[in-house]
């Protein structure tokens, strides 16, 4: 057994600003009894214009988010998940949307940077997105050992790609983790339902920690930050507003439920290895 968070922000163009929010929802969810804490997707920064993203880039291993990262992990003696931060790569123009795992001593024990980019025209609205325009695609599936179990990470768009937490699941995902910012009318239409999807073909935990509400650049991101267990029921959710919801991660009733309904074992397609299919 092990406890959970998500973390709701409202991130706006001034990383201090940000990173004190963070600090404030880190902390309450430390008093609350969390082993691991998950912030959103662009938790840091959401600039005035996408291509502010370029400005505050860090270099990998180094910068003000990174550091308050493995502090902030350090003092409260508690894992976090760091949504994504920007991190730059070989290109000028181009840098890596990243989720960091730190440990509870400060440590970071992995970094995914995220495969699947938001290019995309929104169905009905005035409003476009190309996030390959700034970002390089990550190649490499991650999981990693958590306090609570291997941690198969993700973010935001990746969850319309089933395959991906196939293979995360064949590496021995047992808990899934997919901070996001994801639009209003998408977040209405398809949000908790693509989030219980991926918990129910998976028989795994699902953590979503989100954006929510008018940020600085205009922007609206839908929030209903849920966590859902491995048959897909919700077992926590915070619609609107910042703040952090909890819940407990059982992987014994969840490895009895895979055992029981085998799902997972009676598949028949075998996909391409996704890192494969990628490279």
């Amino acid at each position: 057994m092990g406890k959970v968070a998500a973390i709701q922000m409202t991130s706006s163009h001034i990383v201090a600003d940000n990173l004190a929010a963070a600090g404030d929802l880190l902390r309450e969810a430390k008093d609350l009894g969390c082993d691991i804490a998950c912030l959103p997707e662009n938790f840091s920064f959401i600039g005035l214009r996408d291509a502010d993203k370029l400005q505050v880039a860090e270099s990998d291993g180094k910068g003000a988010v990174q550091s308050f990262l493995s502090d902030t992990a350090r003092k409260l003696k508690m894992w976090i998940l760091g949504g994504t931060i920007v991190i730059r790569g070989d290109s000028d123009i181009r840098v890596a949307n990243s989720s960091l795992l730190i440990d509870a001593a400060g440590k970071r024990v992995a970094r995914y940077d995220k495969i699947h980019l938001f290019d995309v025209a929104i169905p009905g609205r005035d409003e476009q997105y190309r996030e390959s325009t700034h970002v390089t695609p990550g190649r490499e599936p991650v999981i990693a050992d958590t306090p609570v179990g291997k941690l198969g990470l993700s973010v935001c768009y990746d969850m319309r790609f089933p395959e991906l937490y196939r293979e995360l699941v064949s590496q021995g995902a047992e808990w899934l983790a997919m901070p996001a910012a994801f639009t209003v009318p998408t977040g209405r239409a398809h949000w908790e339902t693509l989030l219980r999807a991926r918990a129910i073909e998976n028989l795994c935990y699902v953590v979503a920690p989100a954006q929510t509400g008018t940020h600085t650049s205009g922007r609206e991101t839908y929030g209903d930050s849920l966590i859902v267990d491995y048959w897909g029921q919700v077992l926590s959710r915070l619609a609107r507003g910042t703040g952090v919801i909890t819940a407990e991660i059982d992987l014994a009733k969840e490895a009895e439920t895979r055992m029981r309904f085998p799902a997972l074992d009676n598949r028949q397609l075998r996909l391409p290895n996704v890192a494969a299919v990628l490279t």
